[in-house]
């Protein structure tokens, strides 16, 4: 370890290996925990809409407003009715759409693909 941390720079030596946050106000901390909480409550809102069949997957997937855009397109799936997670897993896997990706993350060719297996 001696041998690599001689050889390293001198700009690298002093630099930390992960970057840190921006130091923030504590107006700017609450701001961004009311924003944080505002998004968490329209999503559960909207998971509950599309339980009860007041929405559909089809047009969240379509035009999905801005609070889902970093929502998980596998949470959105598990909160419709009859699809669990081997369902919802079976659906984006022949979409060829990872789990973690994020509704705002989906290509158009995957929203297309995705929007037209679970209309059928």
């Amino acid at each position: 370890m001696a041998i690599l941390a001689a050889l390293m720079p001198a700009s690298q030596k002093t630099l930390s290996s992960t970057p840190e946050a921006p130091e923030r106000s504590l107006d700017q901390r609450m701001e961004a925990l009311k924003r944080a909480n505002d998004i968490r409550t329209a999503r559960a809102t909207l998971k509950r809409d599309l339980k009860a069949g007041r929405k559909t997957i089809h047009d969240l997937l379509d035009s999905p407003p801005e609070y889902v855009m970093t929502a998980k397109v596998f949470d959105m799936l598990l909160a419709v009715p009859k699809y669990g997670r081997v369902k919802a897993n079976r659906v984006l896997n022949q979409c060829r759409i990872s789990p973690a990706k994020t509704i705002g993350g989906l290509s158009e060719r995957q929203r297309g693909e995705l929007v037209t297996l679970l209309r059928r």
